[in-house]
């Protein structure tokens, strides 16, 4: 079993039940809905359809909405589409027109006073770039500095223009993922601490302490402040199709290895996405440099990959993932798990909790031990083990759903739902049980098992047992 886990984009391609269950029995752990193309009827329509395939296959899927955020759009174009030729001169309009290869609309209420001569606008993901001559009554006259074709409702970033974080939309969009049971909240273009911390109040407000809230990092002013994004969020993904219209693509590598870092000295989710198996939309062979890419996450220990047009739009969803599980396998084979337990233990805040993991994946390492089942209440305890980076998997046993799902995240965690936690001899047994179900174990073979134990009552792992099969 792969221990960095996958995350998969649900879209065209991939929203009937029979391409959902081959996409569970696939390996992947989250589903995303990225809302920038689905409204809510196909939101309870997927996530229902998830719900249906769990039931009959007994999984417990997680799903991740992913908010608009304070973006600007085009709009429509004649036939779809438009091209813009280098060198030409076009109106960028602030009343909604239909667009061609001399104009368009742009869905920002303050476009003629707000933006600037001689500022960039940069259209479909950075692809095509525009200089702002000169403003007319209800237009901007613009010279495309790098030509390009540019499709209906295409990302537009502007220059220097600050927009309110949490919209009346995305407000609308949060309360509808509370009252779905949405398990994971990718939040756009988060610029600063404030950002998080609104849509956290908005939770308190909403009375739902599971909703785990991931910073997408898409800006160069996110990256200023990425230490204290980490601290008030539960994870980060590194958006680096956004994050190269802001910042020069050079620098996307660095900056992706260092978030890693400083999410696992956090204690945090770290995602990496974007264009990861982006060939494979259209063809069922990747490039060398995307295994080259989805390897070299997983060496610096990300915690997860994003699959995003690959599985919602692409011709070959289910390819595709069974490409990014077996990259992951053969790469984890060479991560260096001693030099990541090292790390975590430099930074760790020297909890019970946290010492005893330690301990447990130092044991499971020296003994080989096959896996480490860690029965929980709450997840406190495998995320803590997550963290120190054991070789081995970490079977997750938990009787509460909210409980598994939030866990689906966090490496090298495999979380199963289970009836009930009765007393420690029961435990144990169950622990042997399903540690035997999932893996292959042979006569011989360790594993350990620890916890918390009374499991309602102790805050704390307390106990580490040591079994031979």
């Amino acid at each position: 079993m792969n221990k960095t886990n996958i995350i998969v984009t649900i879209g065209p391609s991939s929203n009937t039940k029979e391409m959902i269950k081959e996409l569970i029995l696939g390996g992947s752990s989250v589903f995303r809905i990225n809302l920038n193309y689905a409204d809510h009827s196909f939101c309870r329509d997927v996530i229902n359809k998830i719900r249906d395939v769990d039931k009959e296959l007994g999984t417990c899927s997680a799903i991740m909405f992913d908010t608009i955020g304070p973006d600007v759009k085009t709009g429509k174009f004649s036939g779809g589409k438009a091209l813009f030729n280098e060198g030409t001169k076009i109106r960028i309009y602030s009343s909604e027109i239909l667009g061609d290869e001399t104009k368009l609309y742009i869905d920002y209420y303050d476009l003629i006073d707000g933006v600037r001569c001689d500022s960039l606008i940069k259209l479909n993901n950075g692809r095509v770039v525009l200089n702002v001559l000169e403003k007319g009554p209800d237009y901007l006259l613009c010279e495309v500095i790098t030509g390009g074709e540019v499709i209906d409702f295409s990302s537009v970033h502007l220059e220097e223009v600050k927009l309110p974080f949490l919209s009346d939309k995305d407000r609308e969009d949060i309360i509808f993922a509370d009252k779905m049971g949405v398990d994971f909240l990718a939040l756009s273009l988060v610029s600063s601490t404030e950002d998080v911390l609104d849509v956290n109040d908005l939770l308190i407000e909403l009375g739902n302490d599971h909703l785990s809230i991931i910073s997408k990092i898409e800006r160069q002013s996110a990256v200023d402040e990425i230490d204290d994004i980490i601290r008030v969020s539960d994870g980060v993904m590194i958006t680096r199709g956004d994050l190269g219209v802001d910042i020069p693509i050079e620098r996307i590598p660095g900056i992706q290895k260092m978030i890693i870092n400083k999410c696992h000295y956090e204690n945090k989710i770290s995602i990496v996405a974007t264009e990861v198996l982006s060939s494979m939309e259209d063809s069922l062979i990747p490039t060398r440099a995307e295994v080259s890419d989805i390897a070299n996450a997983v060496l610096d220990g990300v915690d997860a990959i994003m699959l995003s047009l690959e599985t919602m739009t692409g011709h070959y969803p289910v390819e595709a993932l069974n490409v990014m599980k077996k990259v992951i396998m053969a790469t984890e084979v060479d991560i260096d798990y001693v030099d990541l337990l090292e790390r975590s233990l430099r930074s760790d805040n020297g909890d019970i909790t946290g010492g005893l993991a330690y301990s447990v994946c130092e044991l499971a390492s020296r003994l080989e031990s096959k896996c480490i089942v860690a029965p929980t209440i709450t997840g406190y305890t495998a995320k803590k083990i997550s963290r120190f980076r054991p070789k081995c998997l970490v079977i997750a046993l938990s009787p509460d759903v909210k409980t598994v799902r939030s866990l689906k995240l966090h490496f090298g965690v495999y979380p199963i739902h289970i009836e009930k936690l009765k007393n420690l001899d029961d435990t144990i047994s169950t622990s042997r049980e399903y540690a035997m179900k999932c893996l292959n174990l042979k006569s011989g073979d360790k594993m350990i098992i620890t916890g918390g134990y009374p499991f309602s009552k102790t805050k704390h792992t307390n106990f580490i047992k040591i079994e031979e099969i």
